[in-house]
């Protein structure tokens, strides 16, 4: 009970917190977002993340299909296939971000 009294508490506090902020500072902040996602580095380092976790997703997938063999779903190797093409295409993504 006492969990979600606080919980209850924090979210009555942050409304009000975002209701005196008002619109102006929710577009600076949206503004500041923006700018951080278009910065270069920013880019390279999401780009060098994503290409890494579809490696790491490529290697669990294959250690666990060896331990579990003809066990694996079909929808759950299906859906690694694709993501596996899809990373090795070189193209862009979903999010207009390079797989390079």
């Amino acid at each position: 009970m006492r969990y979600r009294l606080t919980f209850v508490a924090g979210l009555a506090l942050g409304y009000v917190l975002g209701t005196r902020a008002g619109r102006e500072r929710y577009e600076q902040l949206r503004k500041s977002a923006r700018e951080i996602s278009q910065n270069p580095a920013v880019r390279n380092t999401v780009e060098s993340a994503t290409q890494q976790g579809r490696e790491v997703a490529g290697k669990a997938f294959h250690t666990v299909s060896e331990r579990v063999g003809d066990k694996m779903p079909d929808s759950v190797a299906e859906r690694v296939r694709s993501l596996r093409e899809k990373g090795q295409g070189g193209a862009e993504d979903d999010w207009g971000t390079s797989n390079t």
